[in-house]
Parts: C-alpha cells; structure tokens; sequence
C-alpha cells in the first residue's frame, strides 16, 4: 500500500477529526495556536500542508503524537486486531475503544457518531442479543 505520508486530504481528515474530538471549531483553532483562520483552514481545504512545527503544535495541543496527524487513520485501526465488546459501547467513554472503530467510508468517528451508536446499543442492546439468541437456536434446529 503507497504511503500516506505527507497527504493532504489525510492531514486535512486528520485535524478535522481531533477538532471534532475535542469539540471546537477552525477558529478556535487557529485562536488557541496564534495561527492565521486562514492558514487552518487551508489545512482543513486540504490545499496546504503544515510545515513540521504547526504540526508539532497541534498535536501537543491535542495530546497526541505527530503521526496520529499525518498518517492514516484507518490503517493504524486496522492492524490493532483486537475485539471490541459492542456491549460495552453504551457506557464507554474510552478513546481507545471508539478510535478502533470507524463511520462508513473509513472516516473516524464524530462525536456525533457516537452518541448515535450509545443510543442504538443503550437502548436496544437486551433486544438486539435476544434477537441473536434466538437466530443461532433455530439454527442449531
């Protein structure tokens, strides 16, 4: 598989996603890392790729490491192997947990995501299981 690395539509998914994350938007951004609103949202166009120590910023200020930014997301999710007890998804609030998994299209989750899955598995988890009770008895008939 090429490289990533130093994609701009990866950096662009990967900074929209720790703002997500963390609940603020391109201004409050470029605000709290004293950059230009347009310069972050070039990053966000992907038309511009940030030199190394507006990356170094940002993920310091995510508390995250460099890499988490310029590199794929998916393709850190997909070669961690392992399980994710959906049940526990109705009450986990676990970065871990939630960054295993991804929306349609191999996108990191948003907050938004997420709230939808706790509801579906908050309030449908007991039916869900007895549905899958009663698949595996009828056939094992």
């Amino acid at each position: 598989m090429p490289s990533d690395l130093g994609n701009l539509l990866v950096m662009a998914e990967n900074i929209q996603y720790y703002m997500d994350k963390k609940g603020i938007n391109s201004a409050r951004l470029a605000e709290d890392l004293n950059i230009k609103y347009t310069t972050v949202r070039n990053w966000l166009q992907a038309k511009n790729y940030p030199r190394i120590d507006k990356i170094e910023m940002m993920a310091n200020y995510f508390g995250i490491e460099k890499s988490d930014l310029v590199e794929r997301k998916t393709d850190k999710i997909s070669s961690n192997n392992e399980p994710i007890d959906l049940s526990e998804l109705a009450n986990t609030d676990d970065d871990a947990v939630w960054d295993k998994l991804v929306s349609s299209g191999g996108r990191p989750l948003t907050e938004k995501d997420k709230a939808m899955i706790r509801l579906v598995f908050a309030d449908r988890w007991d039916e869900i299981t007895q549905k899958a009770k009663d698949i595996d008895n009828n056939n094992n008939k």
